[in-house]
């Protein structure tokens, strides 16, 4: 396998009753009233610890649809320790045969599997069918195939050889366990987050989102079937302080692959600063932890454009991307005609139950992040600072639904203007027109974010300066579009500040982080003395 040819995985649009949207439904029907019980798995064997908790379907949320067992602290580190005794062995497996496995699930996942990932993400995370089909079988696809396409052509570099010597390089797996950490809103990001270090040579414990358990335990089994050996990853659900605390007290900890809060993220980082002198090797830490995206719209933009996608933006999957815009700066002069047009396609957007194909959102994905959301939309009606032009209510009697909502801030540093809120909610500034280039500053100095953000704007003068006023507003910046949407080998995805590390997801970098590379230097010819030149009289 010298090298790959590899595309993106082509999307279906399922239309109505095409032969791909029935097979969805029927997946979907198989999922109805089953309640599936998720072990913890540690070397390939299935433990139920009888400690359990459930998901629940967020659009219905009596509704149980996984019992998954969780790992206790004495789980956790039988699993660190399983992982280390078969980490030697994978680790000498040639990358060309550890990436097969990987290749293998991608077309398992494009085919056989893919109705019930795509039914599991629908029913437990709440994606509309689009969603599920861009996130759960796209990226997934895209990931598992271009990380091995990237790895492959990661290992042809050749260090240049001399007369005397032979140099090479040999991209070992690190020296310990990779914890992968991943979230709710991309079943993708978790099969990622264990994968790509998997891949690379490493051992994995993959701790799963509570709320997303159903679709990570679909996918472990896919790996599984595609080869997998059992060890290389193991599935730990757990608590999170549980398991927090465990993996950084372990000297085995060679990297956190994290996907998350903010808050969560910088407590491991602080675990791992305080237990620094016990481990084997300096743990890579790769965090991505949401943002506070923009939309800045100079008076030259397509007022259309904006419209369209600030509503895709801001409300598709209810908000919960990290890439979501939050917050838009719009010109006084375009204001008039984006506001009718953003409240009259806001009369357009279907909010129901992800299994219903006709709508465009769902609801959020629990209790404690509707009570969130609910906060902001209080605080927002009650605030003089503040005017709900659209949306505004939410119900939580049946599933946790929140209505799209579209706010007008007057004080462009108004704290929701600054925090994210992960639901479907844009506030949006009002500027004067000649006001840009403090707006432009504004919006550079308004969050400690600094994942996506885009440009609005057809006088090209005016890009050029937003995009050197905004460099590092924005670890992916889009230039009159959405500022959602990233593709695997197109939009490597990954923000700095508060956002994260960087280390963007679905490039070609990315394999380097989950490699200790060797630099091999033999020498041909003898030894044949220790002076130098300068050293004669």
């Amino acid at each position: 396998m010298a090298s790959l040819s590899i595309k993106n995985e082509p999307m279906f649009n399922f239309t109505k009753d095409s032969p791909e949207r029935k097979q969805v439904e029927e997946a979907l029907k198989s999922l109805e009233g089953q309640c599936e019980e998720v072990p913890v798995v540690i070397g390939g064997e299935r433990i139920f610890t009888g400690n359990c908790r459930y998901q629940v379907s967020p659009y219905d949320h009596q509704t149980k649809i996984a019992k998954y067992h969780l790992a206790d602290k004495e789980l956790i580190n039988k699993a660190i320790d399983n992982a280390m005794s078969v980490r030697a062995e994978w680790e000498r497996r040639p990358l060309e045969e550890r990436a097969q496995v990987f290749l293998k699930a991608a077309d398992l996942l494009s085919t056989k599997y893919r109705p019930l990932i795509l039914a599991t993400t629908i029913k437990g995370q709440a994606k509309n069918i689009w969603q599920a089909e861009i996130d759960a079988a796209a990226e997934l696809i895209d990931f598992y195939r271009f990380n091995a396409k990237f790895a492959l052509e990661l290992v042809k570099y050749k260090p240049i050889d001399t007369q005397e010597s032979i140099n090479t390089m040999d991209y070992r797996g690190l020296e310990g366990f990779v914890a992968a950490v991943s979230p709710f809103n991309f079943t993708a990001i978790g099969g990622n987050l264990a994968g790509a270090p998997a891949m690379m040579g490493n051992v994995v414990l993959w701790k799963p989102s509570d709320t997303a358990v159903l679709a990570g335990w679909t996918i472990y089994k896919v790996l599984e079937e595609a080869g997998l050996p059992g060890g290389v990853i193991q599935f730990v659900p757990a608590d999170g302080p549980t398991f927090g605390d465990t993996i950084t007290s372990s000297p085995h900890l060679a990297a956190i692959n994290f996907t998350g809060s903010v808050k969560t993220f910088q407590h491991l980082w602080r675990q791992v600063g305080e237990n620094i002198q016990r481990y084997r090797t300096f743990p890579r830490l790769v965090g991505e932890c949401g943002g506070k995206n923009y939309h800045f719209v100079h008076s030259s933009a397509d007022a259309e454009s904006v419209v369209n996608g600030s509503i895709r933006s801001a409300f598709e999957y209810g908000g919960q991307k990290c890439s979501a815009c939050s917050r838009a700066y719009i010109p006084e002069s375009l204001w008039p005609t984006i506001k009718s047009r953003l409240i009259e396609e806001h009369k357009k957007v279907k909010v129901g139950p992800a299994d219903d194909f006709t709508v465009f959102l769902s609801a959020v994905i629990d209790d404690k992040s509707f009570g969130r959301i609910k906060e902001y939309l209080e605080y927002a009606k009650s605030s003089p600072n503040l005017e709900v032009i659209a949306g505004g209510n939410c119900d939580d009697s049946k599933g946790y639904f929140v209505e799209p909502t579209i706010i007008e801030a007057k004080d462009p540093k108004d704290r929701i203007m600054q925090e994210e809120i992960f639901g479907p909610v844009l506030t949006v500034y009002v500027y004067p027109d000649n006001d840009y280039k403090q707006i432009l500053q504004l919006v550079n100095e308004t969050s400690p974010f600094a994942l996506t953000g885009s440009v609005f704007a057809l006088d090209q003068k005016i890009v050029d300066e937003a995009s050197q006023v905004l460099r590092q507003s924005a670890g992916n910046f889009y230039i009159n579009d959405k500022s959602t949407g990233s593709v695997v080998g197109q939009q490597p995805f990954g923000g700095a500040r508060v956002s994260g590390t960087n280390d963007k997801a679905g490039g070609p970098h990315y394999c380097l982080k989950w490699v200790s590379p060797m630099a091999v230097k033999e020498t041909k010819v003898p030894l044949t003395g220790w002076t130098y030149p300068h050293m004669k009289e």
